[in-house]
């Protein structure tokens, strides 16, 4: 945040605590796992289903929950956890095992995947105490209040963040939460919903934000543009000086929320992003929507907004608001489905919708609150099935004007390593996930790639996607390596985008043919 204002704030720091509990496992029939389902971006990449289908267990202390995390078979074995009372730092330590990476004083989902947090009965408060989500995917976390996490001062939990992400996060769904500060970095409060380091497909839902310097970002600095895909709808962001929400790169649909008392800016688009900003309700507010604080340009595409007592700055230097009439500037394509309140609505809507607590009500496009209905079931499908027969004609990937890129890569391995026609070479991602890529300096016809594992390494590969590398579309999508075949697309990248493993990926040829 470039400059300090004094917030108005009628928030108190508070700091309760509550006897330590044990975990208690309940049957799938009695406790189900979060209500309704995933919306916006979260419902891509293959869905966020959270712990749906496993076992439901109860906690009172931020020590259960990590003991749910660690009683587990295994790292992804699909949980759900139901959160009740207050969790703080005195009833929140670390737990080992090996279905887990935990932390005190903060509440770790660090290299696993498939688990719900839901606030039941009275209500769950994390109080002074972070969410981290670090090397995961497939995870919900719902009907929670997140409050007055700091990043200076006494004591401190994950870096000042209320929710944060980082390092290869997949298929995050936050809704009906309630996340607040009660100040801005002076204060020593930090960013209240934080998504860097690739982190994609994620939906932030029915949520109030509020009394904070700043709201949240897509990315940590100007460079770091791997992160977006995100929705935001139906929340309430209020008396927030900046970052409502900042985004550096990346693609962020954002629609049907309510902004009262943006003190500095909103929307920051920066650094090449593209924002969708459909009917949303701004009032008593600042700049909403714009790039400030950089010279790196992002772009929106506006329609159906109301801007309500909203004053806008003169632009100049690294001041660029979109208003005082915001046009488009881009267009961005929505994959998903969705429904439209009308803007004059949201405020009413979303003020009996958003936040913990509120029952989980939702909007049924008609700005009539709903009371939530039974989460659905998902309908299996067939991933894309492996060929072990090896296609025949030539191998584009060898060619000369061939080259290899990617997301990340492990110690001592190389892109490259993935065309040089040798299989005692490879390359593996740092993590349990990442892509690598075959590019041509013109346009290439390929209909099937072969991803062939390195020695020892057969079966490592778990999910994955195909990608046309020039759009960013998903050309198949399947599990285990072998032959792909898609329809023949004409492209300069393809990329191979390994979302889930079963052990230590290693690609030693990634083969790529015309068909």
């Amino acid at each position: 945040m470039r400059r300090s204002v004094a917030l108005r704030l009628s928030a108190a720091l508070a700091t309760g605590a509550l006897a330590a509990a044990g975990t208690v496992a309940l049957s799938t029939s009695q406790a189900s796992a979060a209500a309704t389902g995933a919306t916006g971006y979260a419902t891509q990449n293959g869905g966020t289903t959270g712990g749906a289908g496993g076992q439901t267990v109860r906690a009172t202390t931020g020590t259960a929950i990590h003991q749910a995390l660690c009683g587990r078979a295994s790292s992804s074995t699909p949980l759900t956890i139901q959160v009740e009372g207050t969790i703080n730092h005195g009833n929140t330590s670390k737990v080992s095992g090996g279905s887990c990476n935990t932390a005190a004083g903060v509440i770790e989902l660090k290299q696993i995947s498939n688990v719900t947090i839901v606030g039941v009965g009275n209500g769950a408060v994390f109080d002074q105490l972070g969410i981290h989500i670090r090397e995961s995917r497939n995870i919900i976390i719902q009907n929670v209040t997140v409050r007055n996490v700091k990043k200076s001062g006494s004591p401190t939990s994950n870096g000042g963040d209320a929710i944060g992400m980082e390092s290869d996060v997949r298929n995050v769904w936050v809704d009906h939460v309630t996340l607040e500060a009660s100040g801005g970095e002076s204060e020593g409060f930090d960013g209240l919903f934080d998504m860097k380091d690739n982190t994609q497909y994620v939906t932030l839902s029915y949520s109030i934000l509020r009394n904070s310097g700043r709201g949240g970002l897509i990315g940590s600095s100007e460079s770091d543009t791997s992160n977006g895909y995100v929705t935001f709808h139906h929340n309430r962001y209020e008396n927030i000086d900046s970052r409502a929400p900042l985004l550096r790169g990346g693609v962020a649909h954002i629609y049907n929320n309510h902004y009262k008392n943006l003190n500095e800016s909103g929307i920051n688009s920066r650094a090449g992003a593209r924002a969708k900003v459909d009917n949303n309700y701004f009032e008593d507010s600042k700049d909403v929507l714009g790039t400030f604080y950089t010279d790196a340009a992002g772009y929106w595409q506006v329609s159906g907004n109301i801007f309500d007592n909203v004053t806008w700055s003169g632009r100049s230097g690294d001041t660029n608001p979109a208003g005082p009439d915001p046009q488009s500037n881009t267009t961005v394509g929505i994959p998903y489905s969705y429904s439209l309140d009308g803007a004059s609505c949201v405020p009413n809507v979303v003020s009996q919708t958003a936040g913990a607590n509120k029952g989980l009500k939702v909007s049924d496009g008609s700005c009539t609150p709903q009371n939530p209905g039974p989460t659905p079931t998902p309908t299996p499908t067939d991933p894309a099935p492996t060929d072990p027969t090896p296609p025949s004609g030539t191998n584009l990937s060898l060619g000369s004007g061939a080259g290899a890129d990617g997301s990340s890569k492990a110690s001592g391995t190389s892109y490259g390593n993935v065309r040089d026609g040798n299989m005692s070479t490879y390359w593996s991602p740092s993590g349990s996930t990442g892509s690598v890529s075959v590019k041509w300096g013109s346009a290439t016809g390929v209909s099937k790639i072969n991803i062939r594992e390195a020695s020892g390494s057969a079966g490592a590969i778990g999910s994955w996607r195909v990608l046309n590398g020039d759009t960013g579309a998903v050309l198949t999508s399947g599990s285990g390596a072998g032959v792909i075949s898609f329809p023949r697309t004409s492209l300069k990248k393809v990329t191979f985008e390994i979302t889930g493993s079963n052990g230590t990926p290693r690609v030693a040829e990634f083969e790529t043919y015309a068909g």
